[in-house]
Order: structure tokens, then C-alpha cells, then sequence
């Protein structure tokens, strides 16, 4: 006998061929979105970052804010995402480490941190 076409069974094999492709992209797809979250964020909270840890670099070195010890700076809120904010005043010698972090829960704890030095 010779049939031309495909058989059922060929067509359902495609089929599941086809559904596993899918599926696998829209794994890729969703992985995509959350990778693309969190690098929103960590532009943000390094944004957030820099600008304050700026603002204290400038600060006379005998501001009441660079003595050393450990300072909560509030939260600020970006994105919806609310950034909390610190920083710790190192002195040793001729030089005063200022040391800047922010920390963000979006889902996962996370934080990112900034780091200068000042000499006398």
C-alpha cells in the first residue's frame, strides 16, 4: 500500500516536539524578565549609592557626619523598591575610609556596596 501523508502518531510526535520547544523558551523568557529586574534595581541602588557616598566626599573631614562609627542614612524609595541605606567612618592614621551601603529586598536580599578613602 502506498499512503501519502503522515499518520497520526507522526503528527502527535511533532506535536510534542513542538510543546517541549515552547515550553523551554518560555523558561528562557521568564528568566529573561527576572535578570532584567534585578539589573534595573542594582543600577538603581548603585545610583543611589554613589550619589550619597559623593555628597559625603565632599564633607569637610571634621563634619559631624565623617566621625568614625557606623550611621543609618533612612531609606529612599525608587522604582517601587525601597533602598536602605548606610555607612560606616573608618579613621587610620592620615587617611578616613567612608564605606557606603545600600540594601534592597526584591524578593531576595540584596545590597551593593561603595568604598573611598580621604587623606588628611
Amino acid at each position: 500500500m502506498n499512503n501519502k501523508g503522515f499518520s497520526l502518531i507522526e503528527v502527535m510526535i511533532g506535536l510534542i516536539f513542538l510543546a517541549v520547544g515552547l515550553l523551554a523558551m518560555a523558561t528562557l523568557q521568564v528568566s529573561s524578565v527576572r535578570g532584567n529586574f534585578f539589573s534595573h534595581h542594582l543600577t538603581q541602588a548603585s545610583y543611589v549609592a554613589q550619589d550619597r557616598l559623593e555628597f559625603l566626599d565632599s564633607l569637610p573631614l571634621d563634619s559631624a557626619q565623617l566621625q568614625p562609627g557606623s550611621y543609618g542614612d533612612g531609606t529612599v524609595n525608587v522604582s517601587d523598591i525601597v533602598f536602605n541605606r548606610s555607612y560606616s567612618v573608618a579613621v587610620d592614621g592620615g587617611l578616613t575610609a567612608i564605606h557606603y551601603r545600600v540594601t534592597w529586598n526584591d524578593g531576595v536580599g540584596r545590597n551593593i556596596a561603595f568604598s573611598t578613602i580621604r587623606s588628611h
